[in-house]
């Protein structure tokens, strides 16, 4: 029975799975886009949406702090420093990723970049920051099907529900 079992295991032990979720998300957040399975990204599309939801937390305080003089800067300083080390705690460390082909390597921050550039992309949006967009052809090596899984950009719309057709009568 499986009451209360939630998540998909994707035949691998709990420290394995949580160590790949960690770098998938690491790479989504410095791309902005990756390519995965499909059932990786459903799965990682919790897990990413909650560090970016820490992030907005952040991200607001940070903009609430000038030279924390006053107290109400004071604690909005100790708060964007919680909110720090608890995306670096959630990714494990994993601070930075090298972006780029040879030629022009980068090595981008991803704590700062969840701070200062994605979580305030999202500070009017209440959820659903990312989408998953699946792919028509299958992966060659073992013909897994694949997906993108994506941020979606700033000032893109939330998508309303749409309401039922009324009904016609029929006279």
């Amino acid at each position: 029975m499986r009451h209360r079992t939630r998540g998909r295991i994707l035949n691998r032990n709990m420290s394995h799975r949580r160590a790949m979720f960690r770098n998938l998300a690491t790479s989504l957040f410095a791309h902005e886009r990756i390519q995965t399975t499909i059932a990786k990204a459903k799965e990682l599309r919790p897990f990413a949406e909650k560090l970016i939801t820490i992030a907005k937390y952040g991200a607001e305080s940070l903009a609430k702090v000038g030279n924390a003089t006053t107290p109400e800067e004071k604690e909005a300083r100790a708060h964007a420093l919680f909110m720090r080390r608890r995306l670096i705690a959630l990714l494990g460390n994993k601070k930075y990723v090298i972006v780029g082909n040879e030629k022009n390597k980068e090595e981008v921050n991803v704590v700062d970049k969840l701070l200062k550039e994605i979580g305030p992309r999202f500070q009017t949006r209440p959820g659903g920051y990312t989408r998953i967009v699946k792919r028509a052809t299958a992966r060659l090596g073992d013909a897994a099907q694949t997906a993108f899984i994506e941020l979606l950009p700033a000032n893109e719309p939330a998508k309303k529900k749409s309401q039922p057709a009324p009904a016609v009568s029929a006279e």
